[in-house]
């Protein structure tokens, strides 16, 4: 494995633990997303991501339930993204985390 590889790795290991997050409601939009979009975004949307998961929990939880917007517009536009990847994809998989 080359350092890139392992480096990548090593990154998205430690995104999936800060996206496991103790609330289910957020686990069941967070890990998803992390497995099956986060690959595929734009840095800058990555960058979001990450930044994203470093927010409290009761942050989170108001914004991916949509009670409130992010401020910030990458923020919202993280939030906005995940929302639609949980709306528009079947993810019973991780139904049993």
């Amino acid at each position: 494995m080359n350092d890139d590889s392992s480096a990548e790795a090593a990154t998205r290991k430690r995104l999936y633990w800060h996206s496991r997050r103790g609330m289910w409601e957020l686990d069941l939009l967070l890990i998803p997303f992390l497995d099956q979009c986060y690959g595929d975004l734009e840095e800058s949307d990555q960058a979001a991501f990450r930044s994203l998961i470093d927010e409290e929990d009761q942050d989170l939880f108001v914004w991916l339930m949509r009670r409130e917007w992010p401020e910030d517009p990458a923020r919202r536009r993280i939030v906005k993204l995940i929302i639609e990847h949980a709306e528009t994809t079947d993810n019973d998989r991780y139904r049993n985390l």
